[in-house]
């Protein structure tokens, strides 16, 4: 840089270090030394944010070191230089812009968990645990679910096992008329007559047999068989669904629709639809898995989807990423919240006071 006298005589060839040196600094060299551009160090000052920088006799702009310092602790923390106080103070207006929009971000973010949190707090008591290559379910923990009543094709066509309770009713004969649980053999301990094998039979066999039975003991039996209870075929629905849970079968099958339905259907905006998967365990005790799309089956009307599921399945509907991002800043919303209602009320206390 050349230095002229007050006669225009160039006197100097002025270098940047004689800059240093001289501890003047010229906007270029403070900008290049905090990291920014000059045309941001000539905003900061415009704003006020910085001090101005001074002028020499020939109106150019320089910055001393202790100039510099005020700059890069600016650009360094929150906060902003007040011109009037000539101090640097704590940016506290910067900081309640930023708390306004992290509320304004924050509200539309918690309408949407409180959906979410719906299904969510049912599902984190079942104790469902997704990693990127498992999903583990503790079954045991699933709340059983009533049923809507059996269809009489349904209860036709039903075998019965273990836990379940039939009502068998002999015309003129109560004594031989009751209520009978089948237990873990798949017997029932009939009065008067000892233990009977019921299991794998429907309620009409099962009439059948005891007629063959009781015509040892009354001529002609007249035999009405009712299953009050179906305890032994169960199947289970969890993850993004309404209504998660453990359900007992009133058949042999079940369709994925109808299991569906029962269980109060995949929930709106959290759920993956396309990616629900059937988990079926065979005789070795391994599981075998089948992707289902509940959205082609329940909104498309595509019955290749409408598989039956069998005692025993298990039918998993995932959380979107949406839903489990939710799940996680959720606490930070539910806090950013509690703030928020704590700032208000005490902005209406100061108000008052004034």
């Amino acid at each position: 840089m050349l230095v002229y006298d007050k006669y225009g005589l160039i006197t100097k060839n002025y270098t940047q270090e004689d800059s240093v040196m001289d501890g003047r600094l010229t906007i270029t060299e403070v900008a290049k030394y905090v990291g920014v551009t000059p045309r941001t160090i000539m905003r900061w000052e415009k704003g006020g944010k910085i001090k101005r920088s001074r002028r020499d006799w020939r109106g150019w702009r320089f910055y001393l070191k202790e100039d510099l310092e005020d700059i890069k602790k600016f650009y360094e923390s929150t906060y902003e230089y007040n011109e009037g106080d000539g101090v640097v103070m704590d940016m506290a207006k910067g900081t309640l812009v930023s708390v306004i929009l992290a509320l304004a971000l924050a509200l539309p973010i918690y309408s949407y968990a409180q959906q979410a949190n719906s299904v969510s707090e049912a599902t984190s008591q079942k104790a469902i645990s997704e990693t990127r290559s498992t999903v583990d379910i503790n079954l045991a923990s699933l709340p059983a679910v009533q049923a809507p009543p059996a269809s009489v094709a349904e209860a036709m066509k039903y075998t019965l096992g273990p836990d379940d309770v039939v009502e068998i009713e002999v015309r003129r004969h109560p004594e031989f008329s009751g209520q009978y649980p089948v237990n873990s053999e798949g017997k029932i301990e009939y009065k008067f007559v000892g233990d009977v094998i019921v299991a794998g039979l429907t309620k009409v066999q099962l009439q059948e047999r005891l007629a063959s039975i009781l015509s040892e003991y009354i001529i002609e039996p007249d035999i009405n068989v009712r299953i009050t209870a179906y305890l032994s075929k169960v199947f289970y629905v969890v993850g993004e669904v309404n209504n998660p849970g453990k359900f007992y079968m009133k058949g042999n099958t079940i369709t994925v629709r109808e299991a569906l339905v029962q269980a109060g259907l995949p929930a709106v905006g959290s759920s993956a639809m396309r990616k629900c998967r059937l988990v079926t365990p065979d005789s070795k005790g391994r599981s075998n898995y089948r992707y289902i799309n509940a959205y082609a089956l329940l909104f498309g009307g595509d019955l290749r989807q409408n598989i039956e599921m069998r005692p025993g399945d298990v039918l998993y509907v995932p959380s979107t990423i949406m839903a489990k991002l939710i799940r996680v800043i959720s606490p930070v919303t539910n806090a950013v919240s509690s703030a928020a209602g704590s700032a208000a009320a005490g902005a209406s206390m100061v108000a008052v006071g004034l």
